[in-house]
């Protein structure tokens, strides 16, 4: 149910067909060179376009619908850790005990509701970046939902002036030609992947974007949060371009009726 629900959007990965992008580096084939130079705006990198997490091989567990692979940490945001040393607290056990029960009935995702952070870039969907002055805006395709990341100089709220809130408050800054994403404010209703692991409204998250070529993001994302893991850790993965497309919309909620026949826990 919870892998179903997570990935069932229709992208095709060609919204706009027949109108490449002209600033795309290309091969004497026409394709896009994905190995090609990074694109600046400002002297720094622009991390504007379409993209979606690299999947690796197909194993056991979880996986979206159509031909998209998946990375590790769509199941399993600690998948790093061996069973029996995952920085879990008792609160953080307890919560993937509670969002487990009912083969993942729970999860927000099967009620329509959104991903969260880092949740959202970690599906086998895709998401577009606007980078502009002052602020940079992911757009996700699944949910047809935003994010906003401020870049005009203002720091994060103290934590107890925050509304929690799905995505919480984002700022950006640069760290050489690092993206770095500061956000705080979460409410405790989110999952951090597919497989039931939750986190309380302390949950910070950094993650680092840079852009090592035309067709790649290098991503390293950062977790705290001291009530539901004994310690930060960090996930790396990449994300890959979506060339000549764009996102379109995702409506998680038309004529959905899977959610009645759903036993109550």
């Amino acid at each position: 149910m919870a892998s179903l629900v997570a990935c069932a959007s229709l992208s095709l990965h060609a919204q706009w067909l027949n109108n490449p992008d002209p600033k795309a580096p290309r091969t004497a084939d026409g394709k896009v060179n994905m190995t090609g130079p990074v694109p600046r705006v400002g002297g720094k990198p622009d991390l504007s376009g379409v993209w979606q997490i690299e999947g690796g091989a197909r194993g056991p567990g979880l996986y979206g619908l159509g031909e998209s692979t998946n990375s590790p940490f769509f199941a399993n945001i600690l998948a790093n850790f061996k069973p029996d040393e995952q920085p879990l607290t008792p609160a953080g056990v307890e919560i993937f005990r509670k969002n487990r029960q009912g083969t993942g009935t729970r999860n927000p995702q099967s009620y329509c509701l959104p991903d969260g952070v880092p949740h959202g870039i970690l599906l086998p969907e895709p998401f577009k970046v606007v980078q502009i002055p002052g602020e940079t805006l992911i757009l996700y395709e699944v949910e047809t939902i935003f994010r906003q990341i401020y870049t005009d100089g203002r720091k994060l709220p103290n934590p107890d002036e925050v509304r929690p809130t799905w995505y919480g408050y984002s700022v950006g800054n640069w760290d050489g030609d690092t993206f770095v994403v500061d956000t705080l404010g979460f409410n405790d209703l989110g999952w951090l992947d597919a497989g039931g692991h939750g986190h309380s409204e302390d949950l910070r998250v950094q993650e680092r974007f840079t852009r090592r070529d035309f067709g790649h993001i290098d991503m390293a994302v950062t977790i705290t949060d001291p009530k539901t893991f004994t310690k930060s850790f960090t996930v790396n993965f990449v994300e890959r371009l979506l060339p000549d497309t764009d996102v379109f919309e995702h409506v998680c909620a038309e004529d959905e009726k899977d959610v009645a026949h759903t036993p109550k826990q």
